[in-house]
């Protein structure tokens, strides 16, 4: 049986770009999931939390799993 944990990740502003727009990201993503892999849980995905109405995701909930065993 598989075990679930959401962590939720919030999206700055990072720079204006001419062309596209505002730049959203987050900087430290890898040292999340390592840092989740060395517990033993996995990356499994990201489900939008909070969106603008431009189609900007703001907050994401990132899923991880592992196994549980009875």
């Amino acid at each position: 049986m598989f075990k679930y944990e959401f962590e939720r990740i919030r999206y700055t502003m990072e720079g204006f770009g001419l062309i596209n727009g505002t730049v959203y990201g987050h900087g430290d993503y890898q040292k999340i999931i390592q840092k989740r892999a060395l517990d033993g849980w996995r990356y499994v995905g990201t489900i939008p939390a909070i969106q603008r109405a431009t189609g900007h995701v703001e907050e994401m909930d990132w899923v991880f799993e592992k196994v549980e065993n009875f």
